[in-house]
């Protein structure tokens, strides 16, 4: 599944997953919102860019899921400033 948000402006916003071929929609612009990464004891986090570390998970499908979730509470909520997300595009309809 994959979330689009589209705003007035006619600017769509997602997490970016090869679901659909967002060019498709327009001109698109990819920017990292996060990373998952582990640490030297193999916990591991996911960093999000201009927000928190979530973790420590003791999998990586774990820390996966939980940047998943803060990105499409605090990046795709279409009633909060959706901004851009990495691993996230943005394209102009």
């Amino acid at each position: 599944m994959m979330d689009l948000i589209v705003a007035p402006c006619g600017v769509v916003t997602a997490i970016y997953a090869e679901a659909i071929d967002l060019r498709s929609l327009g001109t698109t612009t990819i920017t990292r919102a996060s990373h998952v990464e582990p640490d030297e004891t193999g916990q591991w986090f996911a960093q999000m860019v201009d927000g928190p570390t979530l973790g420590p998970f003791s999998k990586r499908s774990e820390a996966l899921a939980a940047e998943i979730d803060w990105l499409t509470r605090h990046r795709l909520n279409p009633t909060e400033e959706t901004g851009n997300s990495s691993e996230s595009a943005t394209t102009n309809l």
